[in-house]
């Protein structure tokens, strides 16, 4: 009883926020875009985009040195087009001439200024700085060189070019920029606000700051100077985005469903079974007024086994690790345990929607009893006779899927225990090397296969690096390097394919599947998209 008053309260709490706090009140003639953020956002400072509530929103405030589209490749933004010479160690970036800040205080007669070149090394500079604490500075240090003097290399000889020069040639690099740390940022913003610069972003981007009512709403309003167009026509399309903080995600849902939020991501089990039928299609009550955008999303869900040399483990045994994969059905799992919201993982590591891997290049595991048992023979355990029990480490939010694979495989012979953990403990000791078969996930950070093949490269062995499994092989580390100083990016693309293969052959892991990102917009929206990164872009949408 206390329980149900106390959600009646929270909902009618959550509601009344919602219409009185003024976010849901459009401009007389404006067109207002309006979703939820139930993780609130932290900052606005692209420094600390490091979760997607705080994505979102700087994805609509800055832009970057370049952009990806929704089919993940890349695009100039601030730069109007880059060349790549001293075999692949130097960028040079030709920069637009009619970009301009937002309007702010910080400038003379509170007017935005030209954004130039050193603005862009200036930013960049920032992240890399000690003081600023960025977490996105790492993905710069690993691969930038450095003068006589200590300096990175990042350097602006005029108003219109940005030239950065790498230790080694790294194919990856362009993607990395694509990264919302890298926006640019105004100095004088930084500069007044200091650390209150989060609360007061000052960017590029087709939106800028109007109003942020902490704990519940955010507002953004056009940008009547931003530079890019479509067909002629500057962007962006709509005159506002409206942020709400509901934390309670079935409030959230009511809410779209009454026309008071305009699209909702993902989808909760609070409401999953009213929005999607079992076969994961939507729910034919709302064909009218809602649409359902999909698309596959770089998460990668797998079993991962430490090869790390520990000749007393079964696992050590790549006939065993095989066996468990050929041992279930993965589409049957994503049936009847998701919805079929996802991709069964009959792939390889590379998710399929990553560019190169769209069709699923690699052949992965399907589920064959024959297979498994004719490789349980082959390892001296006929029909899993004698063969240890095998641990398998999970959290809570996982169990359903690993009971299912533990019922499946015992059904030829290979026993397991499950063993379950909090989601902070497995993380720490998976990444200590102290777990023997584990499951674990992969979300790219940025669009290139290499993000995922380094999971396996022998240098970044945990706990020092991201190799959780101590996959090591010779060959494979030599296409690694060579793959990331390849700038053509067709063979590039076969390297990758041919390292994935070798992951799979080998068998480090069990792929489960690949996620889905999903999109509920109402049916007046449109020019929303999806892509594989969920990255959320506003400024092509119409609103009618």
């Amino acid at each position: 009883m206390k329980k149900t008053i106390l959600y009646s309260l929270i909902i009618g709490l959550s509601i009344a926020l919602w219409s009185c706090g003024g976010a849901m009140e459009s401009p007389v003639g404006k067109t207002v875009f309006r979703y939820n953020e139930s993780a609130g956002i932290s900052s606005l400072d692209p420094a600390f985009a490091r979760d997607q509530a705080n994505i979102w929103a700087d994805n609509q405030i800055f832009n970057g040195l370049v952009q990806l589209d929704d089919k993940l490749h890349i695009k100039p933004a601030l730069a109007k087009s880059w060349v790549i010479s001293d075999s692949g160690k130097t960028y040079t970036f030709n920069i637009r001439k009619d970009v301009f800040f937002h309007n702010s205080e910080v400038f003379p007669d509170s007017v935005g200024r030209l954004m130039i070149a050193s603005d862009i090394t200036y930013s960049l500079q920032r992240i890399l700085s000690p003081k600023t604490l960025s977490p996105g500075a790492v993905w710069l240090k690993n691969v930038l060189s450095k003068d006589n003097n200590g300096a990175y290399n990042i350097n602006s000889p005029n108003d219109t070019t940005v030239i950065i020069k790498l230790k080694n040639a790294f194919s990856p690099f362009i993607g990395r920029l694509s990264m919302p740390y890298f926006s640019a940022v105004a100095h004088e913003s930084v500069e007044f606000y200091g650390s209150d610069f989060s609360r007061h972003p000052v960017g590029t981007g087709p939106f800028y700051l109007k109003v942020w009512k902490e704990g519940v709403k955010i507002v953004l309003r056009k940008n009547e100077r931003y530079f890019e167009k479509e067909n002629g026509q500057q962007l962006p399309y709509i005159d506002a985005i409206a942020i709400s903080f509901i934390i309670d995600k079935q409030s959230v849902f009511l809410e779209f469903i009454k026309g008071n939020i305009d699209f909702i991501s993902g989808i909760d089990p609070s409401y999953k079974d009213e929005l999607l039928l079992p076969n994961g299609n939507l729910n034919p009550k709302y064909k009218e007024s809602v649409k359902l955008l999909r698309a596959p999303y770089l998460n990668t869900e797998y079993l991962g086994f430490l090869m790390k040399n520990n000749k007393d483990s079964i696992l050590m045994d790549k006939r065993i690790r095989k066996a468990i994969n050929y041992s279930f059905d993965r589409k049957k799992m994503m049936r009847y345990l998701r919805n079929n919201i996802g991709v069964a993982g009959n792939n390889g590591f590379v998710p399929v929607g990553m560019p190169g891997f769209e069709n699923g290049e690699t052949k992965g595991y399907y589920f064959s009893s024959d297979s498994t048992l004719s490789l349980l023979k082959q390892a001296g355990f006929p029909n899993g006779e004698g063969l240890p029990i095998i641990t398998l480490s999970t959290t809570s939010a996982y169990l359903d899927i690993c009971k299912y694979i533990q019922q499946e495989s015992s059904k030829l012979g290979i026993n397991m225990e499950i063993d379950v953990h909090q989601p902070a403990s497995l993380r720490q000791m998976i990444a200590n090397a102290r777990m023997p078969f584990f499951r674990g996930s992969w979300i790219a950070d940025y669009a290139d296969p290499e993000n995922y093949l380094a999971l396996f490269y022998s240098p970044n062995h945990c706990p020092a690096g991201a190799n959780y499994t101590h996959f090591t092989a010779t060959e494979f580390d030599k296409l690694y390097v060579k793959a990331r100083s390849e700038t053509n990016d067709s063979i590039r693309i076969q390297l990758y394919r041919k390292m994935d293969k070798m992951v799979i052959d080998d068998a480090p892991v069990i792929i489960l599947y690949y996620d889905e990102a999903l999109r509920f917009t109402a049916k007046n929206i449109r020019g929303l998209g999806v892509n594989s990164m969920n990255l959320l872009s506003l400024k092509r949408v119409v609103k009618n």
